[in-house]
């Protein structure tokens, strides 16, 4: 009986095996800290990588016998909290909002500096209203919500895009592209990336053993690697 069991969870996992795999939050722009909700991305995501066929590129390049490691792995997170695991995947999306000042008078009631877990939001006494500091912000829009007076909005909404990062014996946190990218310039990342892949990739090497640095895919630099996460 065992015998037979373990053969059956073998033709279960083989069976899974589609090319790629692609996750994304659970909560469908639910929860409330959601930055940039992610079901249209998702569907555009799914259809391109079914449109390149990577199952077929793999049965080419490694044989029929796929293991679920060989699959090319893309996560979508609607917020900097990165429940389905950005950081450890081929390209990690993380949706994105940056805070915006408008005109409303702020009353200095201290609650966007509460908020804001990256200590990016301060308050001086002698400013109009709260300062955010770009470098240590992570775009998740939570001194935006918090804001009673409406002196903190939402700003550019997009997406934070990380490449190259893997489990496995020789794990890697993926890299992060410098800017927020709209959802056509992530869709166009992804593409680039997928054919990059296609093109290096033998005998199963993952993405991130080939991928060294964003020029060689026609993408911008990277962010400063001293920029706090």
């Amino acid at each position: 009986m065992g015998g037979l069991k373990n053969h059956g969870e073998k033709q279960i996992m083989h069976a899974e095996i589609k090319g790629y795999r692609l996750i994304a939050c659970s909560s469908q722009g639910r929860c409330l800290n959601c930055a940039n909700a992610a079901d249209d991305l998702f569907e555009e995501i799914e259809a391109l990588l079914k449109q390149e066929d990577l199952l077929g590129f793999l049965r080419r390049t490694v044989g029929h016998a796929l293991k679920p490691h060989h699959a090319f792995r893309i996560s979508l997170a609607e917020c900097p909290n990165a429940c389905s695991q950005p950081q450890i995947k081929d390209i990690g999306i993380i949706g994105a909002c940056l805070p915006q000042i408008s005109d409303a008078t702020c009353t200095h009631c201290n609650v966007c500096v509460e908020a804001c877990r990256e200590n990016a939001v301060c308050l001086e006494p002698e400013a109009a209203g709260p300062v955010i500091n770009a470098d240590l912000c992570l775009a998740c829009g939570a001194c935006a919500k918090a804001c009673p007076t409406g002196t903190i909005i939402d700003g550019k909404k997009g997406w934070r895009v990380m490449l190259g990062g893997k489990l496995g014996r020789h794990p890697r946190l993926a890299r992060e592209l410098a800017g927020i990218f709209s959802r056509d310039q992530v869709i166009d990342i992804a593409k680039r990336c997928i054919i990059f892949y296609k093109n290096t990739s033998t005998k199963g090497a993952r993405f991130a053993d080939i991928y060294t640095r964003p020029e060689f895919i026609g993408l911008a630099h990277e962010k400063r690697p001293d920029r706090k996460k």
